[in-house]
């Protein structure tokens, strides 16, 4: 019982990187206190998650580490956030949950790019492109932003960490994100508050709404870059930071197109910035050679 509870635990706290069972708790405890529907979502998407890679037979360390778990999370709140709660939406819930998994472990047999929260992009932009066409009744309606005419920092730096789950309606998810993040690892932590600070400055100089920037939608992503890339060393800043900056580029040109961003920024900043790592490092060593 206590492994199938560290395992769940993990599950959540991999969607923040962090391997850490009480962190991924305490990351629970945030989403319920905004929401106890998108909390017990997000323990039936990891836990369905976890389930099929146990039943598919794949590496149990992989299962222990919540590697299985984490985008099932992720697919499991997202049911919540775009569908009325129903018999359909769960069901829904459930397959998604499986094939998310099921990507995660498709991703895990090539070596060129980490897939991070790819499947569960992958799973929720099926879905929801399957139920506009075929089941367009499950679909809640898209809430337009009221206008605000003044910045709300710490609402906005709050958000900025909570909506990495779509935690946006309490600055205290965010807070509970960033403490669970800091019980495991400071320089984590460190590299959360620096993004989303970062995200914050930049937005306000930008001339971002400031209902997009105070309700978090310009930081969570990069967020993520930051925790993804940053380390102890001056190279790995510059990369966080440079992935941070991308991730906002691409986050503001995909809701001016209307699309359904999720996490797609962060994905493809990291693997822009780690694409130029790799090209940089190359430029080195022919220098050296030459």
């Amino acid at each position: 019982m206590n492994s199938v509870l560290f395992t769940l635990g993990r599950g959540i706290g991999q969607v923040m990187f962090q391997n850490n069972a009480l962190s991924g708790i305490i990351m629970l405890l945030g989403i319920f206190l905004n929401s106890w529907q998108m909390g017990l979502l997000a323990l039936a998407g990891n836990g369905i998650g976890t389930l099929t890679a146990y039943l598919s037979g794949y590496k149990q360390e992989d299962i222990r580490a919540g590697l299985y778990g984490f985008n099932g999370t992720l697919v499991g709140i997202a049911i919540g956030v775009f569908m009325q709660i129903s018999l359909s939406s769960v069901l829904l819930m459930v397959i998604a949950s499986a094939f998310s998994t099921w990507v995660t472990w498709l991703f895990g047999k090539q070596r060129w790019l980490p897939g991070f929260t790819a499947p569960f992009i992958i799973t929720v932009w099926l879905l929801l492109g399957i139920c506009s066409l075929f089941l367009p009744s499950l679909l809640l309606s898209s809430s337009s932003f009221v206008m605000e005419y003044n910045p709300d920092l710490f609402r906005a730096f709050s958000l900025n960490i909570g909506q990495v789950m779509f935690q946006g309606e309490t600055i205290v998810s965010g807070l509970f994100f960033l403490a669970a993040i800091f019980i495991n690892s400071r320089l984590n932590a460190f590299y959360v508050v620096l993004a989303s600070l970062l995200s914050v400055v930049v937005s306000l100089f930008s001339g971002v709404e400031y209902s997009v920037l105070n309700m978090g939608l310009m930081g969570y992503n990069g967020v993520l870059c930051a925790i993804a890339l940053g380390d102890r060393t001056w190279k790995g800043a510059f990369y966080a930071v440079l992935s941070v900056l991308i991730s906002m580029l691409l986050q503001f040109i995909g809701m001016k197109l209307g699309i359904v961003t999720l996490t797609a920024p962060f994905v493809l900043s990291v693997w822009c910035t780690m694409g130029i790592n790799k090209l940089a490092s190359g430029k080195k060593k022919m220098n050296v050679l030459i």
